[in-house]
């Protein structure tokens, strides 16, 4: 059985675990109201598994393969995502914001449960949480090896077989405000832990398969210098960068209640991180790509950056393309 705790009995408890070099895990929800801190000894992988970046409970499994797999999606119409979107665009235009993540739901079909889609899902972060949910997310949080901090948000999505694909990404000035946008925030956001911060790499396109079809997705890497003693303070520091900028927008306090007004779902641990401590260094990603069980109900949570420029249509269709389970397409039929 999996308990959640306050937040500063998680503080607490990832800063003792951090001092004794004691490794562990950590989910945090969304609005931090229920986070989960395990030491990895005591995890039961009954109750959850985890992948992250080759870091696993998981146990060896052959998983069949050429099993074929029904995967149907029953999207929010684009009648009811306007209204949302219209709300958001307005906020913006008001100046109460500078960008916005929009989330929906989508109620989703398939022959495989939540574990069986943990099983066979190809991502750098898998989480399963029984009968709870399933995360495959391609995004970095941030991850800490020795003294240096680097966080990846993830801005910019477009469908790998259009033609000139990257080239229309990169070239795009809404995609383009949007990522700077995220990128001077997740700045700002280190800024408050760490000393030294700069842009490593900025709007590199990584490809991310699924079982429709190829998407390519922006990232950058923005890097900085933790002080020594991070791992004894690791709950204060981490808390402190919470929500991820990736998946709220800026200002933050303000864009939150707008999305809160917005969306009218709570999201749970759904654009939550989780990570693992290892006992030196932390590795930790934003929980996208998210399946959650809700009464029964395979629901898929998913969304995008809305900034002033955006259109409405080409949003809601990036929204319903990160719907997908994360199989090569040949192994993957889908009817």
């Amino acid at each position: 059985m999996i308990h959640t705790l306050s937040t500063a009995e998680a503080i607490q408890r990832m800063n003792d675990y951090g001092h004794r070099r004691i490794p562990f895990l950590f989910i945090i929800d969304f609005l931090t109201q229920k986070p989960i801190v395990l030491a990895l000894q005591d995890i039961d992988h009954a109750d959850l598994l985890y992948d992250f970046n080759g870091k696993t409970n998981a146990p060896a499994t052959n998983v069949n393969l050429e099993k074929s797999v029904f995967f149907h999606k029953h999207p929010l119409p684009f009648e009811s995502y306007l209204p949302k979107f219209e709300y958001v665009v307005n906020q913006l235009k008001r100046g109460n914001s500078f960008l916005v993540n929009l989330s929906i739901c989508t109620k989703i079909e398939t022959n495989l449960d939540l574990k069986g889609i943990f099983l066979r899902s190809k991502a750098k972060y898998k989480l399963w949480l029984a009968e709870k949910f399933v995360c495959f997310s391609p995004e970095i949080f941030v991850q800490v090896k020795g003294d240096r901090i680097a966080s990846f948000p993830m801005k910019g999505t477009i469908d790998a077989d259009i033609v000139g694909a990257e080239s229309l990404i990169l070239s795009n000035l809404k995609e383009a405000a949007e990522h700077a946008t995220i990128v001077d925030l997740i700045r700002n956001d280190l800024s408050m832990v760490a000393q030294k911060v700069w842009v490593e790499r900025y709007r590199y396109v990584d490809t991310i398969p699924t079982n429709q079809k190829s998407l390519l997705q922006v990232s950058s890497e923005i890097a900085g210098q933790m002080p020594l003693n991070w791992r004894e303070t690791l709950g204060d520091w981490l808390f402190r960068l919470l929500p991820a900028g990736s998946i709220s927008g800026a200002p933050k306090p303000r864009t939150l209640e707008i999305i809160q007004e917005a969306e009218g779902y709570e999201r749970g641990y759904y654009t939550g991180i989780a990570g693992i401590f290892d006992g030196e260094n932390l590795d930790s990603g934003v929980l996208i790509r998210f399946i959650e069980n809700i009464e029964g109900q395979l629901t898929f949570k998913s969304g995008g950056g809305i900034t002033a420029r955006s259109e409405a249509l080409p949003e809601y269709q990036e929204v319903l393309d990160k719907v997908y389970l994360p199989f090569l397409n040949e192994l993957t039929p889908v009817y």
